[in-house]
């Protein structure tokens, strides 16, 4: 079992690709850092895989460079790239204990098609919660398959349980947490791709 410092560091290799498409933006750490909204110092841990950073940052990262979290991982097999097969998609792990974790984002589409939707599968381990509230521009829409998923919009909360679905602006500042004592699972879809 790993002690705390290790839980924190990224163990999918994010910060090498986000440090290698900085610098084929042609980009310094203190350009980046300020579109994003956080410090050098975070953004070179971040960089040098000693701290795994939360979605909402990584989300903001990836912004300021012009990309998506999508294009961190690996792509599909070439031989069928519109198939994600169970078990062998791309999938984005925050830790459970850290604040805006216990959360995984599982691909549901390929990230190399470039189409207008982006799904994805949210596992939310109880007391997962997003980062706190993020907004961006397009259109958003899930069904909740299993758990309690309080989701907030604005000022507004809603407790959502299986079989239960939303939609929103993604302007509408936005974020949600595990409320209940087991898994959450929901299927999220964005328009355009956000992630």
């Amino acid at each position: 079992m790993g002690s705390a410092a290790d839980d924190e560091r990224d163990e999918v290799g994010v910060g090498v690709r986000l440090r290698e498409m900085r610098r084929a933006a042609h980009l310094r750490l203190k350009d980046v850092a300020e579109l994003a909204n956080c410090s050098e110092s975070m953004l070179s841990k971040i960089e040098n895989g000693n701290v795994s950073p939360s979605i909402n940052t990584l989300h903001r990262i990836t912004r300021a460079l012009g990309t998506s979290i999508g294009d961190l991982f690996a792509k599909p097999d070439a031989g069928a790239p519109f198939v994600l097969r169970q078990g062998r998609r791309p999938t984005l792990v925050r830790h459970p204990l850290r604040s805006g974790d216990g959360i995984s984002l599982e691909s549901l589409t390929p990230f190399e098609i470039e189409g207008r939707l982006q799904a994805q599968l949210h596992i939310v381990e109880p007391g997962g919660a997003s980062d706190g509230l993020i907004s961006h521009e397009g259109e958003e829409m899930g069904y909740v398959l299993e758990g309690a998923l309080e989701l907030i919009v604005d000022d507004h909360r809603a407790v959502l349980g299986p079989g239960d679905s939303f939609f929103f602006a993604s302007k509408r500042p936005h974020g949600y947490r595990n409320v209940g004592d087991t898994t959450v699972r929901v299927v999220w879809v964005n328009s355009p791709a956000t992630y």
